[in-house]
């Protein structure tokens, strides 16, 4: 697209209100659409610079509401000059903070130097950008105010190197927000999981615990009221776990490798854990386990599953809940392992009811979690 093709498709009108229009809005709105057809445009290096010139023109408007609306509309494009993008990142909030949050064009040593210069909800905009760097972060953690820090763990997209951790530790172990911002992650190293283990108490505590991969001992430990009171669930940790064979060695040390720790885990599709868990008991290697349970046939599975010394009444169940995750499929579709898991769940209660009463509650338990309309009526018919 050309200078030329652009203008066409603006309106003589659009031109004039920006550059002659009386009242900041009128300039405001034809500064938008400008924005719009230069920051998608595919332009020449010649009508790069005529359209830099028209940036330029709106960056030094005298309104906010005029640069407010360049820095807005476009705070995602990869066309604006690193130049004006800098320019933008050190005018009035109501202009930086989109460019300071979103704009492509700023390089981590450029986020550094605004980093250090900026107001705390500077700092916070930087934090929540889509994407942060080890290095980043790690300046962040060392340097920003507690609230950009917290909105960092907060950020998914934030990569935190073990350095940005400690820093963040010893800055502010003391802070609640801080601390719930990283329990609330969907993943935590395990040794930064075991750390915050001795640093948080109540309800923060069971979340951490239930929701992040802890050591093997420690989350037996915590299992059998050994470290705190806690309702620590050994087989979520077991699908939390990212290092299987050691959880179900260390579970088996400590007496809790039981068969019904092994079922729930069957039913709620950790069946990684479940291979290794086998194996285990039985005294084989995984390879041979994971062939028993899943290309052998009834009589392989039969055979390991006696091996690992389970009760035999609980085979008929074992051997129909290994079919269902056999016939369960997973899409890879936003949501998949919380439908897999109720679909799989579902389909134990419903063709197998001769489950053991503390097993059969368990499930229907994570079933409710899992649907909440099924719970109300389940506790309304209970009533």
């Amino acid at each position: 697209m050309t200078i030329a093709t652009m203008r066409a498709a603006l309106t003589q009108d659009d031109i004039r209100r920006l550059v002659r229009g009386e009242t900041p809005e009128e300039r405001a709105q034809a500064a938008s659409k400008i924005c719009r057809r230069i920051g998608g445009a595919d332009l020449s290096p010649q009508d790069r610079e005529k359209a830099q010139t028209i940036l330029e023109m709106m960056a030094a408007d005298a309104a906010e509401l005029v640069r407010g609306a360049l820095a807005q509309t476009l705070r995602h494009s990869p066309y604006l000059p690193r130049e004006l993008a800098l320019r933008l990142a050190r005018d009035v909030d109501m202009v930086a903070i989109p460019i300071l949050s979103n704009s492509p064009c700023l390089n981590d040593q450029d986020l550094m130097e605004l980093l250090e210069e900026g107001s705390p909800d500077r700092q916070t905009a930087i934090a929540r950008r889509p994407v942060l760097s080890e290095e980043l972060t790690g300046v962040i953690c060392l340097k920003a105010h507690r609230q950009a820090v917290e909105a960092a763990a907060l950020n998914e997209g934030a990569s935190f190197s073990d350095t940005a951790f400690e820093s963040l530790f010893r800055r502010f172990s003391d802070d609640e927000g801080v601390k719930e911002a990283l329990v609330s992650r969907r993943a935590l190293p395990t040794h930064v999981a075991e750390k915050l283990v001795t640093m948080v108490t109540g309800d923060l505590f069971d979340r951490l615990v239930n929701r992040h991969e802890l050591p093997p001992q420690l989350a037996i430990e915590i299992a059998t009221g050994a470290r705190e009171r806690a309702t620590l669930d050994l087989v979520e940790q077991a699908g939390l776990s990212t290092d299987p064979e050691r959880f179900a060695q260390q579970l088996n040390l400590n007496g809790r490798l039981t068969p019904s720790l092994i079922m729930r885990a069957l039913c709620l599709g950790h069946m990684t854990f479940v291979e290794y868990a086998m194996a285990e008991l039985a005294g084989v290697p995984r390879s041979k386990a994971w062939i028993m349970i899943h290309d052998a046939g009834a009589l392989g599975l039969k055979t390991v599953f006696e091996r690992a010394g389970l009760p035999s009444g609980m085979f008929l169940a074992f051997r129909m809940a290994v079919d269902v995750y056999h016939n369960t499929d997973m899409n890879g579709l936003p949501g998949d392992r919380e439908r897999f898991r109720q679909r799989m769940i579902e389909r134990v209660l419903t063709q197998f009811q001769a489950i053991p009463r503390a097993d059969l509650d368990y499930l229907l338990d994570k079933l409710d979690a899992l649907d909440p309309a099924r719970a109300r009526r389940r506790y309304a018919g209970a009533a």
